[in-house]
C-alpha cells in the first residue's frame, strides 16, 4: 500500500495531535506515513518511538526551512530517517526554534495594543506540544475571541500577509538553503525537496538537481502546477531521483487544507528511500569504527 510523506501535528503548526495521525491514515487505506513537523526532532523521535501504529509505519521525518537567498524566497526541505542525536540537526531546530519565538511573541505584543481582548497566553496555548508560538496559534486565539471567522481570513492576511506585509509580521532570519542541505546529510538522512512550486522554486530545483544535493522531490502535492509536476517528474526520470507525494496534512491550520491521503508516495518509491536511509546508517557506523 501507498503511503502519505507530507504531514504535520500540534508538534510544529498542525491543528491535530500527532498521535492521532496514523488512524487517519490508517481509515483511508495507507498502511506508511510519514510525520514532517517543521524544524523540529519532535515528530522524528515520536516515529522512532513508535515504529507502527494503528497498523501504519511511521517513518521519521523533518520539513527544515532554508533560504534562496539569490531568489529571495524560503525553502523546504523533507528530511526522512535522521539522526536524532545529529549535533548539526539539534542545533538548527534551536535556532529555529528560537527565532520564531522571538518573531511570533513580538507580533503578539503589537496585536495586544490592536485588540484589548486578546492577550499572548491564550495564543500560547496552542505552543504547548511544540514549544513555538507559530501565527496560526495567534490566530486560534482570535477566533475564538470572536474577531475573525478563521483562521486563514482577512484578518490574517492584514496582520501577516506578505503583498502588501502585514502590519505585526516579523519573518524570522532563515540559514542559507545550502547550509540547511548540509545540515539533513549531515544528520544522514534522505533529503526531499518539497512542493517546489509553493515558492516558485524551480530555478533552484534545477540547480540542486544537476549539482547532486538532493536525493529527490515532492512530485506529487496538492499545490504544485500541472507543469512543474512534469518537469519533477521527468528531472526524477533522467537523474534517477526519488519521486514522493504527501499532503502536506496540517489539519485545519491551512490557507488550502488537504486530507491525508490526497497525495501519495507510491511503495516502489519508499522502498528506495529506506534502502538508501540504511545505507547511510551504515556507512555512519563503519565511519565510526
Amino acid at each position: 500500500m501507498p503511503g502519505d510523506l507530507h504531514n504535520h501535528s500540534t508538534c510544529s503548526d498542525g491543528s491535530v495531535p500527532i498521535h492521532r495521525l496514523p488512524l487517519m491514515a490508517a481509515r483511508v487505506g495507507l498502511d506508511t506515513m510519514a510525520i514532517s513537523d517543521h524544524d523540529t526532532l519532535l515528530s522524528v523521535q515520536y516515529c522512532y518511538d513508535h515504529p507502527t501504529q494503528d497498523g501504519v509505519r511511521l517513518i521519521p521525518a523533518t520539513e527544515l526551512t532554508g533560504y534562496d537567498y539569490e531568489r529571495s524566497h524560503r525553502v523546504h526541505l523533507l528530511a526522512f530517517w535522521p539522526d536524532p542525536e545529529s549535533k548539526a540537526l539539534r542545533e538548527h531546530c534551536d535556532i529555529m526554534r528560537q527565532r520564531r519565538n522571538e518573531c511570533c511573541l513580538q507580533s503578539a505584543r503589537e496585536i495586544e495594543a490592536l485588540y484589548p481582548q486578546f492577550r499572548t497566553e491564550q495564543a500560547l496555548e496552542y505552543a504547548k506540544d511544540s514549544g513555538v508560538l507559530y501565527k496560526s496559534g495567534i490566530m486560534q486565539a482570535l477566533h475564538e475571541l470572536g474577531l475573525c471567522d478563521g483562521i486563514y481570513t482577512s484578518l490574517y492576511h492584514y496582520l501577516f500577509g506578505w503583498n502588501p506585509r502585514g502590519i505585526v509580521l516579523h519573518s524570522p532570519e532563515y540559514r542559507p538553503v545550502r547550509d540547511v542541505l548540509a545540515t539533513a546529510k549531515a544528520a544522514g538522512a534522505v533529503v526531499v525537496f518539497a512542493h517546489p512550486t509553493v515558492y516558485q522554486s524551480m530555478p533552484l530545483v534545477r540547480e540542486l538537481v544537476k549539482e547532486g544535493m538532493i536525493d529527490g522531490i515532492e512530485v506529487e502535492h496538492p499545490r504544485n502546477s500541472p507543469e512543474d509536476k512534469a518537469e519533477c517528474a521527468a528531472l526524477c526520470e533522467q537523474y534517477g531521483l526519488i519521486h514522493t507525494g504527501g499532503s502536506d496534512f496540517h489539519g485545519a491550520n491551512h490557507g488550502h487544507p488537504n486530507p491525508v491521503g490526497a497525495c501519495i508516495t507510491s511503495d516502489d518509491q519508499i522502498a528506495r528511500m529506506e534502502e538508501l536511509a540504511h545505507q547511510r546508517k551504515n556507512n555512519a557506523r563503519g565511519a565510526g569504527c
